[in-house]
């Protein structure tokens, strides 16, 4: 890479899988997708990351050690 910026490696984040469920939120209306994590007692989806290629998708997943993740609409 001659001019562009270095890479951040990303560090590992962890989420209390006894309490939350990773979700991929999508819009039916404009495409839009948010990741983020449902607490599984109260139904609350608490926002993580703004997806918008799956780039990003394969990052997030990587980022808290996940290999899959249920979309809801």
């Amino acid at each position: 890479m001659m001019f562009g910026k270095k890479k951040a490696k990303q560090e590992k984040k962890t989420y209390d899988a006894q309490r939350y469920k990773p979700v991929l939120r999508c819009s039916i209306c404009n495409g839009e997708q948010v990741a983020g994590f449902k607490n599984l007692e109260t139904g609350k989806f608490e926002e993580a990351a703004l997806i918008r290629n799956s780039q990003e998708l394969a990052e997030f997943l990587e980022q808290y050690g996940l290999e899959r993740i249920d979309k809801e609409y």
